[in-house]
């Protein structure tokens, strides 16, 4: 099955791209002829909307600034089979498009992403390259092996995946959501090797690697605390009851030689910690059933949407 006969969008989140959206534009008009190209800027101050909309695609806003507003804006406006996001830099190859769009469809895939392989020295820098490797390794002993680059901003939706997905992020963490939202339905998803070029000239990356990088780490360990509640109280409350013997130890083996609690303050700290660890445990435990319901809720409804290529 190809995608003849399947709506496609093209998704293209902008902010201050003028020197590289009417390249990304034309590519992706040219590998993907049937598609609708949707450029949604996002309070840019040059001419990114004249730009875009000379070059054939349709241009929308979002106010709120944050690429995670801009996706949370795109898939609830745009009706499609088969979503292709991708950054407005024209860092990403266009006539990798189809060759993604086909594995999705042929393999009945949820989510196809961009695994980038740099063409230059200045296309992914060192700093970067490093804090993917080290969150994306984070990820995977946190939620399980599945991505290996997961802040590709180059990927293929389902229907089915943009329709289930409730976007939470504000910026540019909202790749990392994709992927844990993926992992924890147990999605079927896969990764595709396509090329990354270096921006053109002119054009600036928004990135920081430090600011962003932290960012995103606490993004994940915010998904971790919300989507396994049970293993990060657990965790917190062992931690506490650790602590809590540590200081008992010495105040029982002083009562059990004296008879006396003299320092009562540590026996109080000790007591004190204790409980605040069975409460972590507990709360972990309700947690995690909330947790599970909101699970079956998103798994409804992504079973409610048709599948494609699919009886």
């Amino acid at each position: 099955m190809t995608e003849a006969g399947l709506r496609i969008a093209v998704l293209v989140p902008c902010y201050n791209e003028e020197a590289a959206v009417a390249t990304v534009v034309a590519d992706f008009r040219k590998a993907l002829p049937t598609a609708r190209i949707y450029v949604y800027d996002n309070n840019s101050r040059d001419r990114t909307i004249e730009v875009a909309r000379a070059a054939g695609a349709l241009v929308r806003s979002e106010r709120r600034q944050g690429k995670g507003h801009v996706v949370r804006r795109m898939f609830a406006d745009v009706d499609a089979d088969i979503y292709v996001l991708v950054d407005g830099d024209a860092t990403y190859d266009a006539p990798s498009a189809p060759r993604m769009i086909d594995k999705l469809i042929n393999e009945h895939l949820d989510m196809v992403v961009g695994l980038r392989v740099d063409q230059s020295v200045a296309a992914y820098r060192p700093g970067h390259r490093t804090g993917n490797w080290m969150l994306t390794s984070f990820l995977s002993n946190v939620f399980g092996q599945a991505f290996k680059d997961i802040l590709s901003g180059y990927r293929v939706f389902s229907r089915r995946f943009v329709k289930s997905f409730p976007v939470l992020s504000d910026g540019f963490e909202i790749e990392t959501e994709l992927s844990v939202h993926a992992l924890e339905l147990a999605l079927p998803v896969t990764e595709i090797e396509t090329p990354y070029y270096a921006r053109p000239e002119g054009s600036v990356s928004k990135l920081n690697t430090w600011r962003d990088g932290f960012r995103i780490l606490g993004t994940i360990l915010k998904l971790y605390r919300s989507e396994k509640p049970l293993r990060f109280f657990t965790v917190i409350g062992i931690f506490l009851m650790l602590i809590s013997i540590g200081l008992a130890i010495p105040v029982i083996v002083t009562f059990l030689e004296e008879g006396l609690v003299p320092r009562l303050p540590t026996a109080v700290l000790s007591m004190g910690l204790m409980i605040v660890a069975v409460l972590s445990v507990s709360s972990g435990l309700v947690l995690d059933t909330v947790t599970r319901g909101r699970r079956e809720m998103k798994l409804l409804t992504y079973l409610s949407q048709p599948a494609i290529g699919r009886d």
